[in-house]
């Protein structure tokens, strides 16, 4: 745990202290900022507060007494629900603003570990609670440079085995031989396994409608051929296999033919383009040092297409915080599903990944975005044509 660090933040947003609470392991955010390792189950309540000023102090049960001994500040111990009230009372006694993982109306639900009666019980002591968001943010979504190292590695991994599916699919369209949704999925994973690299589920690889599902995953049984005439969509994430490497992900889309149609190359032409000016917009406010919160990224994105006639069909935000987990606990490119007004900060990396889902197919179109001191970038390879299989 980095102390310090966290009592400057806290003094910066003028946040008397930070309070951290679990109960069954249900707050992993938690234990990732505070570094804890109880080595044990947790089947009571624990509760943390790390104050802008002062020795961290802790309230523990009395069978599980030593689950925060890793940590450093006195512990008091509690038995009954009594106990329990009355101890955490006196552990915010002096704050009048605290942070918790807790967000307004679940505006950024990756952080809203805290249930509604915790929630309640500290604001029944007249104690303030706001979001630790932007706290969670600075230190668990910042990358250092082994992560960066090792999602660039994931990265060239990533793209070859992107353009080797592609290149199976050809191949099997050339010689003749079926090949499905599924079939090409498999083939991935294998390749993913050979390469050193590791996924939580996935990869989604989608023919026509099913490309118009966003979410779409194909199963062994029912998924469809790659034909020719069809749109075929990959989108793919992975990370080594190995502890703190962190994730890649991207979405490429082809057309199984020489020439696709008009209405299949307009959709591509659109998705690049609201995608390359969501990029601009990040670097033109990363250069410059302009403030810059998700929203405002995904409205680039998403005014475009709005603009182009397909606004009612681009049904996901903008892009996520990518991390440790595919879906990250920094600030996403939203203003749709929430409105996320998280800033952009330094050592972070993000999806950008507009797409048009029509009945008949869907287009995505999908980087990563790491931004660094002063310079935002594209970490991987970019799609500027369709690619025809």
């Amino acid at each position: 745990m980095k102390l310090a660090e966290v009592q400057e933040a806290l003094r910066e947003q003028r946040i008397d202290a930070w309070l951290f609470c679990d109960h069954h392991r249900r707050d992993p955010l938690a234990y990732r900022v505070l570094g804890l390792e109880p080595g044990r189950e947790v089947t009571r309540r624990w509760f943390y507060l790390i104050p802008s000023e002062g020795e961290p102090r802790g309230l523990v049960h009395k069978i599980e007494a030593t689950v925060l001994d890793s940590l450093p500040g006195e512990k008091t111990a509690y038995a009954s629900w009594g106990s329990l009230t009355d101890g955490l009372m006196r552990l915010l006694h002096g704050c009048n603003r605290v942070a918790m993982q807790y967000s307004p109306r679940c505006a950024v639900p990756y952080v809203a570990m805290v249930d509604a009666g915790t929630v309640e019980m500290v604001r029944s002591f007249g104690v303030e609670i706001v979001s630790s968001a932007d706290l969670i943010q600075h230190f668990e979504a910042r990358w250092n440079e082994e992560k960066l190292s090792s999602h660039l590695e994931s990265g060239r991994k990533v793209d070859r085995i992107r353009r080797e599916a592609f290149v199976l699919a050809s191949e099997s369209l050339r010689g003749g031989s079926q090949i499905t949704e599924w079939d090409l999925a498999e083939f991935i994973r294998g390749r993913f396994a050979a390469e050193g690299l590791t996924t939580d589920h996935g990869p989604i690889v989608a023919v026509d409608e099913n490309a118009a599902n966003p979410h779409y995953e194909p199963a062994c049984e029912g998924s469809l051929r790659i034909e020719t005439g069809c749109v075929l969509l990959i989108d793919m994430w992975a990370k080594l296999r190995r502890p703190q490497s962190v994730y890649y992900d991207i979405t490429w889309a082809g057309y199984c033919g020489k020439v696709a149609p008009a209405s299949v190359q307009r959709v591509f032409e659109v998705v690049k383009e609201a995608r390359n000016r969501a990029i601009e917009r990040v670097q033109r406010a990363v250069s410059s040092g302009e403030p810059l919160c998700g929203y405002q990224v995904d409205d680039a994105a998403r005014g475009y297409i709005q603009e182009e006639g397909f606004g009612d069909y681009f049904v996901h935000r903008t892009g996520h915080s990518i991390g440790e987990e595919v879906h990250g606990a920094g600030a996403n490119m939203d203003n749709l599903e929430t409105h996320d007004e998280r800033r952009i900060i330094p050592w972070t990396c993000f999806s950008i990944e507009p797409g048009i889902y029509l009945r008949e197919f869907g287009i995505r179109s999908e980087v990563n975005v790491f931004c660094g001191d002063g310079e935002a970038r594209v970490t991987g390879e970019m799609q500027e044509e369709l690619i025809f299989v």
